[in-house]
């Protein structure tokens, strides 16, 4: 098997010998991983049967650890979960680069088969926060703790509050 990059980045941010015995995690981002390792494989039997050990292990994490990372999102290398639990990332979304997830995300959609955000490289999320419909968050961004993001936010900017406004944002060097 090839060594997949995007997962190489992840376990980069963790920074810590055998992250599989202290954090839980990196297991739900392994699973990810593997699931979008697998859809890259050519139709066949073996790939069936890999879908069903993927749905197996996916539902596992999910109710264990009460993390879904569904494989249909497109999620950038270096993902960090700090604290597990209560993380829901919609099938559609898409997040950037290197971004950070707390315990008690949720990223999705507004409405039945609407849309869903789209997520920059760099971006913190803090606990608890939500954003939700078709918004935009742009790079480097900070999302506060218990924050409710329902419209856009522009790259390097902070956003708290519910519905989250922007509280600083940082001014492009020329």
């Amino acid at each position: 098997m090839s060594k997949d990059p995007d997962w190489a980045a992840d376990l980069k941010r963790y920074n810590m010998r055998r992250p599989f015995l202290k954090e839980q995690s990196i297991w739900a981002i392994w699973v990810y991983r593997w699931g979008r390792r697998i859809e890259q494989r050519s139709p066949g039997l073996i790939k069936k049967v890999l879908n069903v050990l993927y749905l197996i292990a996916f539902r596992t994490v999910e109710t264990a650890f009460g993390i879904s990372l569904p494989r249909t999102a497109r999620i950038g290398p270096g993902l960090r979960i700090w604290h597990f639990g209560n993380i829901f990332i919609h099938g559609d979304a898409v997040i950037g680069a290197g971004c950070t997830l707390r315990q008690g995300v949720t990223i999705g959609n507004r409405s039945e088969d609407g849309p869903v955000p789209v997520i920059g490289n760099h971006v913190d999320f803090g606990a608890y926060a939500q954003v939700y419909g078709g918004v935009r968050i742009g790079d480097h961004c900070k999302i506060g703790g218990l924050s409710v993001v329902l419209s856009d936010v522009p790259e390097g900017a902070t956003a708290v509050g519910a519905p989250a406004r922007i509280i600083a944002a940082k001014v492009p060097v020329s």
